[in-house]
């Protein structure tokens, strides 16, 4: 308990620095991109005849703020909010906190990608076990070139693809959006079934776009613990063949978990390419609206989200690495 305690500390000690180095490297990026909505307003009423103190308190007014003062002063002003959870307003959606606008659109992104992800998982370990074993027949090597297939295949492709079959040649499928605005939003079976049937397709290309990983992953992994010591003893002393399956795919499984984190992160940057495909309001959806709207407090916020989302899922990985398998504990103990 105490080495989990010891580097769960370690994780959220470098994790909170390097959300800090994030922070620090978007917020000068993005102050950097030419065009400001709040300056091409500021302008037009001043072109309207407004003296300029009262454009700036009308735009003040309209926005909720006004960025002055140096660059050093606005980015402290920035990092300072940010340690208060406080992320400014949205220049896209006046009145509206950014957090706010955050918070909505991130279960429409983690909840895909988290459903995709584990769906892609299981099933890809499954078959990839199953490749690994029956490596030197048809379907074996069937498996295997799917996964190579499916892997080298860019997601946004993918998308197209599954768009152009399930929603324009077998239109059985929604092609965009998140719900039917025809069902009152609540628990009922109607606006439920709706949410599911537009899901259908951004978490299939979710799962398939890391299928192809798995399997091939895991079906390597398993060839290599085929080859070990003590599974040639067991098969020597005659154990059950259902005892030395959960043998193999127990110790080929463990390297997989650290590569689970990875494909979460990987995913989740992805999501900007596919919300926009499925027109999915989601973080990915959110950071391309932002950067049209050049609000730069929306775009600074999904990056920061979506590299907190990605940090807190390596975290996760490791700790549980750290409690299945007992090598990493013994080796961190001994040392």
């Amino acid at each position: 308990m105490a080495l989990i305690a010891r580097r769960l500390a370690g994780h959220l000690a470098r994790g909170f620095v390097m959300i800090l180095v994030v922070a620090t490297i978007s917020f000068f990026i993005i102050n950097n991109i030419p065009g400001d909505p709040m300056a091409a307003r500021y302008e037009k009423l001043v072109e309207q005849g407004m003296s300029p103190e009262a454009a700036a308190q009308a735009v003040k007014v309209l926005y909720g703020f006004l960025p002055d003062g140096t660059l050093w002063q606005q980015y402290t002003d920035y990092m300072t909010g940010l340690l208060h959870l406080d992320l400014g307003m949205s220049v896209s959606r006046p009145g509206t906190s950014v957090v706010d606008v955050l918070t909505e659109a991130a279960k429409w992104t983690v909840l895909p990608v988290l459903a995709g992800t584990l769906l892609s998982f299981l099933v890809g370990i499954l078959l990839g076990v199953y490749a690994a074993i029956k490596r030197t027949g048809k379907l074996g090597d069937a498996l295997a070139i799917s996964g190579s297939l499916l892997h080298g295949i860019p997601q946004y492709v993918l998308a197209m693809l599954l768009v152009v079959i399930f929603a324009t040649l077998l239109p059985i499928l929604p092609a965009d959006g998140s719900v039917d605005i025809l069902f009152e939003p609540g628990f009922n079976a109607g606006y439920i079934g709706s949410l599911v049937e537009h899901a259908v397709l951004p978490v299939a290309t979710y799962a398939l776009s890391a299928y192809g990983g798995w399997i091939l992953a895991m079906k390597s992994s398993v060839v290599t613990v085929l080859g070990d010591d003590f599974i040639l003893a067991a098969e020597l002393r005659g154990m059950k063949r259902s005892i030395v399956f959960r043998y193999i795919a127990r110790n080929a499984i463990l390297p997989l978990f650290t590569m689970l984190a990875l494909s979460l992160g990987l995913l989740l940057g992805g999501a900007v390419f596919i919300e926009k495909i499925f027109n999915y309001p989601g973080l990915g959806w959110l950071l391309i609206s932002g950067v049209q709207d050049r609000d730069y407090g929306l775009m600074g916020g999904a990056f920061l989200l979506i590299t907190v989302g990605t940090i807190i899922a390596n975290i996760v990985a490791d700790l549980f690495y750290t409690v299945i398998d007992p090598r990493v504990r013994s080796g961190e103990e001994g040392s």
